[in-house]
C-alpha cells in the first residue's frame, strides 16, 4: 500500500508482479482490495504487473466529500498512469470503473493500450435511474438499515440466483456483507456519478481495443446495456457470462479472468 500525489489529491495504490502493466479501477464504494483475491493472483500468474487503487471517494484515498465528476475519476487514473510511468497501460474497469475506463479510452488513448469493461453502460435505464435515485436519498435520509437486512439487499442486488440458491455459499456471502463498513461521504459523491442519458454515441470514437464482459444475472448493469456498449465502440469484443450477478469477477473469476488474458493475448489489430 502506498500513497501518491495525482491530480491534487493522495490516491492510495497497490504495485503487484512485474511484465507490461494492467491499471484495474473499482465500482462504486468499492476498494481496490476487492482485486486482490481473484484478479491479481491470476494476472500475476499471467506475467502482467498489475496496480490497483482506491479511487477518490474511498479511504485511505482522499474523500473529496465536498464533490467530485467523472472527469475528475477520469483524471485520477490518467494521473496515476503518468506519475509511475506506466502508459500505455491495459485498464480494467467494473461498473463505475467501466464508465471511467470508457471515458479515458476516449480522452487519452495515448494512455490506454487495451481496456476490458465489466458490467458497464453507455446509458442509464429507467429501472438503474430509480435504484440509484432511491439508494442516494436513503443515504441522506440518514436511517440505517439493521446490517443483516442491509447484507440480504445487497445479496439479492450483487449476486446471481445461482449463488444464492446453495445454502453454504448465500450464507458465507451474507456474514461477508453484514461485516462490510458502511459507506461513507466520498461513496455518497460516487452514487450521484453516471453517464447521461446516452453516451453511446460518443463512444463511436474509442479507438482503443476493448473488450465487453457483461453478466447475464446482473439487475444492477443488465447485460443489455454492456452489449450496447460493445456494439458502440468500433471493433469491440463481446462476453456474457452465465450466472453471474454484479458481483461476476467475484461468482465466476475463472470465467472472468480467461476472458480478460485472452483478449490481452490476442494479436494486436492494424
Amino acid at each position: 500500500m502506498a500513497l501518491i500525489s495525482v491530480n491534487g489529491i493522495r490516491i492510495n495504490y497497490e504495485d503487484h508482479g512485474s511484465g507490461e502493466p494492467v491499471v484495474m479501477i473499482m465500482g462504486t464504494g468499492g476498494g481496490g482490495r476487492a482485486w486482490r483475491l481473484h484478479q491479481v493472483p491470476a494476472l500475476t500468474a499471467a506475467g502482467y504487473r498489475v496496480i490497483t487503487f482506491d479511487n477518490r471517494g474511498i479511504p485511505p484515498t482522499d474523500e473529496c466529500a465536498g464533490g467530485f465528476t467523472i472527469d475528475d475519476m477520469v483524471a485520477d487514473t490518467a494521473g496515476l498512469i503518468e506519475a509511475l510511468g506506466l502508459g500505455p497501460s491495459r485498464v480494467v474497469g467494473t461498473s463505475l470503473g467501466g464508465y471511467i475506463a470508457q471515458e479515458l479510452s476516449l480522452a487519452r488513448p495515448d494512455l490506454v493500450r487495451q481496456a476490458v469493461l465489466m458490467a458497464t453502460r453507455g446509458r442509464v435505464d429507467a429501472m438503474g435511474r430509480a435504484l440509484a435515485t432511491a439508494e442516494a436519498e436513503l443515504y441522506d435520509s440518514g436511517l440505517e438499515l439493521p446490517p443483516r437486512y442491509a447484507a440480504v439487499v445487497r445479496a439479492q442486488q450483487n449476486l446471481s440466483p445461482r449463488t444464492l440458491e446453495h445454502d453454504e455459499q448465500a450464507r458465507d456471502w451474507l456474514d461477508l456483507f453484514e461485516m462490510v463498513v458502511q459507506d461513507g461521504p466520498g461513496t455518497r459523491v460516487q452514487m450521484d456519478i453516471a453517464p447521461p442519458a446516452d453516451r453511446l454515441r460518443a463512444y463511436r470514437r474509442i479507438t482503443v481495443p476493448s473488450h465487453v464482459i457483461a453478466f447475464a444475472d446482473d439487475v444492477i448493469t443488465p447485460a443489455k446495456l454492456g452489449r450496447e456498449v460493445a456494439d458502440a465502440i468500433p471493433g469491440a469484443t463481446f462476453d456474457e457470462i452465465a450466472g453471474c450477478g454484479h458481483y461476476g469477477y467475484l461468482e465466476d473469476p475463472a470465467a472472468v479472468n480467461k476472458a480478460m488474458v485472452e483478449f490481452f493475448r490476442r494479436p494486436a489489430q492494424v
